[in-house]
């Protein structure tokens, strides 16, 4: 069976017209040449030059078989930049979740935006996911990289993931425009004892939920908890119409609605942690591209 070395000679002399010519073009002497083009007319079964003193001619199967060449080689060479560029993580497929509050933060699009750039034949399935289920659809394969915001609460999954951390994102209180605290430069969450707040139910966002429970109790009470929302923009929705109060990611100050204020809180701990999470072992080569594309990202937007 004919190999590429066989091809390529061929494409040359037939390119050229001349086996003297397509010698000096491929850097070897004219011997070996003409051997290799008789071993080839003999596993093709076929003459594919006329050729003698002073001429080489294609015949009429060695313009067919000049056409298939190249198009064999291309196709090869087609191939071994596809697989290269699977090795390195280029090309492929990138499953994604992340918790809705992290796409209100200047690191997802940014993220996404250079990674659409540096790897443009990664396909990337996006879907939103709270931080728990994220971890356990990690380990089970489900997911490849994850944007969460707390780490692991259970050893096993501490264990198994690696998480990088993007950023530790102040949280502020959300206020009705004309509550007593709005306006300040800061408030202390303990001067919002006794008020009602508005929250997500736990079982579907516990880092925010148990942040607030946390921050209430080291500042000496309890939050009441007034009314619930699933999404943090319908938490939003209920501050400004007088409802209760909100702890929110700083980068939920984009949602301008109005009859909301939204104040920093001094309270030492009062930040909510963003990191990426993906399988600690055996990474692909398309999740460890994306994670340098992560680390560029946060450099750039100074995190």
């Amino acid at each position: 069976m004919f190999d590429f070395r066989q091809l390529r000679y061929f494409i040359a002399v037939a390119e050229e017209l001349s086996f003297t010519r397509a010698a000096q073009r491929l850097h070897l002497s004219q011997p070996p040449l003409s051997q290799q083009i008789q071993a080839l007319e003999q596993d093709l079964g076929t003459r594919l030059l006329e050729r003698d003193k002073r001429n080489v001619a294609l015949t009429a199967p060695g313009k067919l078989f000049l056409e298939q060449a190249r198009q064999i080689l291309a196709m090869a060479e087609d191939a071994r930049t596809r697989v290269a560029e699977a090795a390195a993580g280029f090309s492929g497929q990138l499953r994604l979740a992340y918790t809705v509050s992290v796409s209100f933060h200047p690191a997802l699009p940014q993220i996404l935006l250079r990674s659409g750039q540096h790897a443009p034949n990664v396909q990337v399935l996006l879907s939103e996911m709270y931080t728990e289920p994220q971890f356990s659809a990690l380990r089970a394969g489900q997911i490849d990289v994850g944007f969460v915001r707390d780490m692991p609460a259970h050893e096993d999954d501490a264990r198994c993931l690696r998480l990088d951390v993007i950023d530790r994102e102040p949280l502020l209180l959300a206020l009705p425009a004309g509550h007593r605290l709005a306006g300040r430069d800061h408030v202390e969450l303990g001067e919002a004892a006794g008020e009602p707040f508005v929250v997500q139910p736990r079982e579907l966002a516990a880092t925010l939920y148990d942040r607030l429970v946390r921050l209430a109790a080291s500042a000496g009470f309890h939050p009441v908890i007034r009314q619930q929302a699933q999404q943090l923009n319908g938490l939003i929705a209920l501050v400004a119409a007088g409802i209760g109060l909100a702890l929110v990611p700083a980068s939920m100050q984009v949602v301008k609605l109005a009859g909301v204020s939204y104040v920093p809180l001094a309270d030492p701990d009062a930040h909510l942690l963003l990191a990426v999470a993906s399988r600690a072992e055996n990474p692909s080569p398309v999740v460890l591209q994306f994670l340098q594309t992560v680390f560029e990202a946060k450099a750039a937007l100074g995190l």
